[in-house]
């Protein structure tokens, strides 16, 4: 480093880092400093060439480790940074280049330093460092600064109190990245902390005043989306369009955190990388997010996550109650505008996750938008595009419609929105359709692909309860997500009888069976054919008069299997048995948002009567079974009913008149038929 540009590849043999890395003490006030700071760095733009640079420093950061005890050179270099920033905001307005740069540099050493310290020792060592205090012989005081307190109380005002400008850019993303650094060290700890130094130095003394200015701030600049400088904005060279150097090792860090407190662990997929327009944006998120996600101290509730929980909206004029510490106000418009712009990316739906779970006043204010369809599009685009996405992500998305689906209100406003060309949905051309339609097609084809593919309960029980939460105020179903609710119920109902078969009959019927069930594709019941239709008809009786006899006992075997819990004398279940008891949860919550439906709004949704009687043989055959007898009374009511008015009407009924006399029926059905359950 120094003076000139520095690569990779020369840094071991830096003389200035050899002297701060090496024996020999260096005072604060050393002109060393100056020539250390005056440096340009070209930034890595790959995690190969952050691995390179770690490569390089390692041997400079592991000597200063070892040396450091003695020389105290990082708090000097700590201290060099700390006095710098009392002129920062001054130099910012006087516009001095060349003093940011400098300052810029120091932190960004400081955290490459605290990046390696954090890795390699314990969090009792790492204060050590931090805490040296060079003493005069015969001086046995044992008071001592503590750097790595002041260097966290700088960082919150240089992040809050530092205009933004093109010049103080790059140094308010590095000292946000640095802090996403200092957060890091729940990575190196299989039990979850609750006594670390993040707790005693954030949760406690002279930081705890900066929460809710910190907290709002960096909402401010996910709100506003800054994009960097563009080169030659300031002197010191742009390092890249992510942001610097620090950014990409922030990042790193951050990401590691992300599967520590998101659901599901470690994704399936590795996020996407985009290109990120707005690095300051991107690293205010992580921060928030890795803040309010800390756990609670032993003693003091995380203020950040109370802050999270009890900001308001600008314009609400009521004063704050004076148990809610922490609280301060924000434009609620604005960053539900971010919000809906920003679900591209998996840390913005945490957040929109987070503030939809922990705060009412976000939660109050999204459910009463008429533009509901600007947050709910990303959110299904998230779910329709579930092959690309990590599990997280999905988890994500799907528990945001489970929040917005308990709310009534919003159940029935999304089918009073209507959708024109859906581009992103290829299976079908959709010129006009609900949002809450589409809503029902998009959960009905994830929990298709998960039974499919991942097989994830979690994931597909979900689903079908956001599907239950709208279920009694289905309104106006397109046509095309009235015959998915019906057809993906068949689907299930065809492949619970094929397992029965196999698992009672396993000599009987089976090449017949699974022949017809191989012809079953993700979009299944289309293919059946009229054949294979029969068979099944005539088959089910037959089969269903011996399952009050067997039935409980296999679904007992097929669930202790799943536990590990068969005894030795026991024959393990084929892999299908196992399947039981999920289609039979499937089909039951399936069969339930049908009856939910009819039972509250038949009167509004004609085409999921006549998707019903379209597919009522397969219906009819599960009229009895002693599984789903209580569920399906109401559900043959409706086919028997509509059936006899249409065999009235005659034959060779067009579909236009079919649905005629199904809204004519509507009318004459006493409601009081329907039972509630």
């Amino acid at each position: 480093m120094g003076s000139n540009s520095s690569r990779i590849g020369d840094l071991p043999k830096n003389e200035y880092l050899k002297k701060l890395s090496g024996t020999e003490s260096v005072s604060e006030n050393d002109p060393f400093w100056n020539q250390l700071l005056s440096f340009s760095f070209p930034a890595p733009t790959s995690s190969t060439e952050l691995k390179l640079l770690e490569e390089a420093t390692i041997s400079v950061c592991r000597s200063l480790v070892e040396n450091n005890p003695r020389t105290g050179n990082l708090g000097a270099l700590i201290k060099v940074f700390l006095s710098r920033t009392k002129e920062l905001k001054l130099s910012a307005e006087c516009q001095n280049h060349i003093f940011i740069w400098q300052t810029h540099n120091a932190l960004f050493i400081i955290c490459c330093l605290l990046k390696v310290f954090i890795c390699e020792m314990s969090e009792e060592e790492l204060q050590l460092h931090f805490t040296y205090e060079e003493k005069s012989p015969g001086n046995y005081s044992s008071d001592s600064e503590d750097l790595l307190e002041e260097l966290l109380c700088c960082l919150m005002q240089l992040i809050t109190d530092i205009p933004l400008l093109d010049i103080t850019y790059e140094i308010s993303v590095e000292a946000i990245s640095t802090m996403v650094v200092f957060l890091s060290c729940q990575l190196f700890h299989k039990e979850v902390l609750r006594q670390s130094i993040s707790h005693k130095y954030l949760m406690r003394g002279p930081c705890l005043p900066y929460t809710s200015k910190l907290v709002k701030t960096l909402l401010y600049n996910f709100i506003r989306q800054e994009k960097p400088p563009p080169p030659g904005a300031h002197v010191f060279p742009q390092q890249s369009d992510g942001g610097g150097l620090l950014y990409g090792l922030a990042s790193g860090v951050a990401t590691g955190l992300w599967t520590v407190f998101t659901l599901g662990g470690v994704g399936s997929k590795a996020a996407a990388s985009p290109e990120l327009s707005s690095p300051l944006a991107n690293q205010s998120l992580l921060l928030l997010l890795v803040l309010a996600n800390l756990t609670d101290a032993s003693d003091v509730p995380n203020p950040y996550r109370q802050a999270i929980m009890s900001f308001k909206n600008t314009q609400d004029s009521s004063p704050f109650p004076s148990s809610i510490p922490h609280a301060f106000q924000i434009n609620f418009n604005s960053l539900y505008t971010a919000l809906c712009e920003q679900q591209t990316s998996d840390q913005a739906t945490l957040l929109l996750y987070t503030l939809l779970h922990q705060n009412s006043n976000i939660r109050t204010y999204m459910l009463a938008r008429t533009d509901m369809e600007n947050l709910v599009l990303p959110i299904l685009e998230i779910l329709y595009h579930v092959e690309e996405r990590n599990s997280h992500h999905v988890y994500m998305a799907l528990i945001i419609l489970l929040i917005l689906t308990e709310d009534d209100g919003f159940n029935r406003s999304i089918h009073e929105v209507i959708l024109k060309n859906i581009t992103w949905y290829s299976e079908r051309v959709l010129t006009e359709i609900s949002l809450g339609s589409l809503l029902i097609l998009v959960v009905i084809r994830t929990v298709q692909y998960n039974m499919t593919r991942t097989r994830d309960k979690y994931l597909h029980t979900n689903c079908l309860a956001a599907l239950a939460n709208m279920s009694a105020q289905f309104r106006s179903l397109h046509q095309y997500a009235a015959q998915r609710i019906i057809s993906y119920t068949c689907r299930h109902l065809r492949r619970y009888v094929y397992v029965l078969d196999k698992l009672y009959f396993p000599h009987s019927h089976c090449s017949t069976l699974q022949h017809c069930f191989s012809t079953l594709s993700d979009n299944g019941e289309e293919l059946l054919s009229l054949t294979c239709s029969h068979i099944l008809r005539s088959y089910a009786s037959s089969l269903f008069s011996l399952l009050s006899k067997k039935h409980n006992k296999v679904l007992e075997q097929a669930t202790q299997s799943l536990r590990g819990s068969l005894s030795s004398n026991d024959v393990p279940l084929p892999d299908y048995a196992q399947d039981l008891n999920v289609i039979e949860e499937v089909i039951r919550m399936m069969l339930e948002i049908i009856n939910s439906c009819l039972t509250n709004s038949l009167h509004h949704n004609p085409n999921l009567v006549y998707a019903l009687l379209y597919k009522r043989d397969l219906f009819e055959q599960f009229r009895t079974h002693p599984s789903f007898q209580d569920i399906m009374q109401n559900i043959d009511l409706v086919i028997t009913f509509f059936s006899s008015r249409l065999l009235q009407a005659g034959a060779e009924l067009s579909v236009e008149r079919v649905l005629e006399i199904i809204k004519q029926g509507v009318v004459a059905l006493p409601k009081d038929r329907l039972k509630l359950i």
